[in-house]
């Protein structure tokens, strides 16, 4: 059975772990090596556990500790030749990652990591690169989606073939313009290769949910322009504007932006 857990979503740190009984596999390394082995401790899990790697982009709050765990257990890590250099050239990223643990992948390859068959597939975002990725374990179809500018026909057809899905709700519009970033940080953020917002969000999973989408976490939620609350109500408004019921057709989750989340079993 393939298990996840969410070890940071947000500004702050974002991080990843899939895993079943004898294989793991984690997306993004945002969060203190500190703060992970803390959480790994309290969950009972064992960093023995990780055996591979990935990264959706090369922005700090995804990727600042990822050459520390690459070196201190082994690890592949696995992304783009884009995202790869962007990681080296980032000066948050101390400890880099050693060239023989770096793997390339490409968008729309599918690679059989353990147990698991990843496919990554691009995502706009103003990153050197950005991919997210859609996770194969004994017929269980996950999708990740996040720090997206908007949504492609092409991250439509993952999320239609997703029994599980986390995908980003950034911002409220209404908070986000209503605040004191200035202008140009605004723009950035609701454009095209920015971030996601609640209603965009809401409008993706309605669009593309199928009869087999059995549970979607929000993530990425910003601190300074969005509310946990006001995610999930925004979403489940434009879900039932299309006649779907969150917590009847499938259940919604918002991942915590500092706090590991429970382990959810997925199966």
């Amino acid at each position: 059975m393939m298990n996840f857990i969410s070890l940071g979503s947000g500004s702050s740190g974002n991080c990843y772990f899939l895993f079943t009984e004898d294989d793991g596999l984690m997306i993004d390394v945002g969060i203190g090596i500190r703060l992970l082995k803390k959480y790994f401790h309290d969950y009972g899990l064992p960093l023995t556990r990780i055996k591979h790697v990935l990264l959706t982009h090369d922005h700090a709050d995804h990727v600042k500790s990822v050459g520390s765990l690459s070196h201190d257990f082994d690890l592949p890590v696995y992304s783009t030749e884009k995202v790869h250099a962007g990681v080296g050239q980032n000066y948050c990223v101390r400890k880099k990652i050693d060239f023989k643990r770096v793997r390339y992948v490409e968008a729309d390859e599918t690679y059989t990591l353990g147990s698991f068959q990843v496919t990554p597939f691009a995502v706009p975002h103003d990153a050197s690169d950005n991919v997210g990725y859609f996770i194969t374990h004994e017929g269980v179809h996950f999708c990740l989606v996040t720090d997206v500018g908007h949504i492609t026909d092409h991250i439509k057809e993952f999320i239609l073939k997703a029994d599980y899905l986390v995908l980003e709700a950034n911002y409220d519009r209404e908070m986000l313009y209503g605040g004191t970033y200035p202008p140009h940080l605004k723009v950035r953020i609701d454009g095209p290769n920015g971030h996601l917002s609640n209603h965009d969000c809401g409008l993706a999973i309605a669009e593309n949910a199928t009869p087999a989408l059995r549970k979607v976490w929000l993530c990425h939620l910003s601190e300074e322009n969005n509310h946990p609350e006001l995610a999930r109500i925004t979403v489940e408004q434009v879900l039932r504007e299309h006649g779907i019921v969150a917590g009847k057709d499938f259940q919604l989750e918002v991942l915590k932006r500092k706090k590991p989340s429970g382990i959810y079993e997925l199966k």
